[in-house]
């Protein structure tokens, strides 16, 4: 019914838009000589003892609605100031649109989709450098997000990077956005950082490393990752801990030395050193599967020698954990939505362009992972639980 109605007068303003503005200003008019005789109680140039207060002038302003934009002549108030009823509403519309533009920006929606949704809602069209400039009020909240201390103990840590365009004087460069997650100690996943840089670099990786140490990054047990050099040696150097070699990521590695007729075959035989319910039968698994493919895979067997420490480490923490400290699949999906959003600006226009939409969308993402119940208990996370602790608060006697 309301879309009817709408259509409807759509289709007025099409042919009688003069007449519909015309009606509407005169409607508005009265409205406001209404309230402003209520307010001053008395009518205009009326001489009453039971004034009390006067007009003085008008100021003008224009209100963009859906039979088209109208020049508003708003009463002053020679005491106090004056609003209309219904531009009160309007100030909420505002919000509401601002929010509109600012949601349609980090959902990835192109500036002339925005221009289009906000001309819908009965505003004015809005140009490239107009949606920017609203978007800029976004960059408070995420550069809070992104420098707020770091609280508690986080065991495990995920890094990956993604790369956009950005446009840099006259040429488009690809840019490295590199992302960190983390587990704390209470089982609940968070962001933990973002950063733009020129590439995955060893000092750039150790650059990010050491703000989030400044930051309060403590307790690191874990650092899940690529097998990409320039991060090795930054984790090594920075956080001095275990780091596990995604197995994804190792898998293709290993199967791009495997002949196409028998990459399935090895794909099965070396999964089943993954499904072992210890380290020490994993290890063992491995070599088992490592001697059998020496004779006819060497160059897949020499990997497995290299790589056996890295890709199993994750056997060595709590076995409940194993399905997410195994590879980086966690963050991967958190870059694939950074993609598709930003896939849609294609080419960002600078360097605080790509924090602003990427960090929204990460900071929208740990604040879903807060509401959310925790992902993991302590016994999961391999300390001590609190149930017992939580019972004796309450007086109940466990001894019997």
């Amino acid at each position: 019914m309301a879309k009817d109605s709408l259509a409807a007068l759509d289709r007025l303003c099409e042919h009688d838009g003069d007449f519909l503005r015309s009606v509407v200003s005169n409607s508005l008019k009265t409205i406001m000589d209404d309230e402003v005789t209520a307010l001053c109680n008395a009518k205009h140039g009326e001489r009453s003892p039971d004034r009390v207060n006067s007009r003085n002038g008008y100021r003008h302003r224009t209100w963009d609605t859906r039979v088209g934009r109208l020049d508003l002549a708003i009463p002053r108030l020679r005491e106090d100031s004056y609003q209309p009823c219904f531009l009160e509403p309007r100030r909420r519309v505002e919000k509401a649109l601002y929010a509109v533009v600012c949601e349609a920006y980090i959902q990835g929606v192109s500036t002339r989709s925005v221009d289009r949704l906000v001309e819908a809602m009965g505003g004015a069209s809005i140009s490239k450098s107009q949606v920017s400039r609203i978007c800029a009020e976004i960059d408070e909240q995420v550069q809070q997000f992104v420098q707020r201390p770091l609280e508690g103990h986080f065991p495990y840590v995920w890094l990956d990077a993604t790369y956009v365009k950005v446009r840099h004087g006259s040429r488009i460069v690809d840019r490295a956005v590199v992302v960190a997650i983390g587990l704390s100690e209470s089982g609940r996943r968070e962001v933990l950082g973002v950063a733009c840089g020129h590439a995955e670099t060893e000092e750039y990786w150790s650059e990010f490393l050491r703000q989030l140490l400044d930051r309060g990054l403590r307790g690191v047990q874990l650092v899940v990752s690529d097998h990409h050099a320039g991060l090795r040696k930054a984790v090594r150097k920075c956080l001095n801990t275990q780091w596990q070699r995604c197995r994804v990521h190792f898998m293709r590695n290993l199967l791009s030395r495997t002949p196409k007729a028998q990459k399935g075959y090895v794909k099965a035989l070396v999964a089943t050193a993954f499904q072992q319910d210890n380290a020490s039968d994993g290890r063992n698994q491995w070599q088992t599967v490592r001697s059998q493919l020496e004779g006819r895979l060497p160059d897949v067997a020499l990997l497995m020698d290299q790589a056996r420490d890295d890709v199993l480490a994750f056997m060595q923490h709590p076995p409940r954990l194993w399905s997410i400290l195994a590879s980086t699949n966690s963050l991967e999906r958190l870059n694939c939505e950074i993609k598709r959003r930003a896939d849609v600006v294609q080419i960002f226009p600078t360097d605080d362009s790509v924090l602003r939409l990427i960090g929204a969308v990460l900071l929208e993402q740990h604040d879903e992972w807060q509401v959310v119940r925790r992902q993991f208990s302590k016994e999961a996370m391999g300390l001590p639980s609190d149930r017992d602790d939580a019972i004796l608060a309450r007086g109940i006697d466990t001894t019997t």
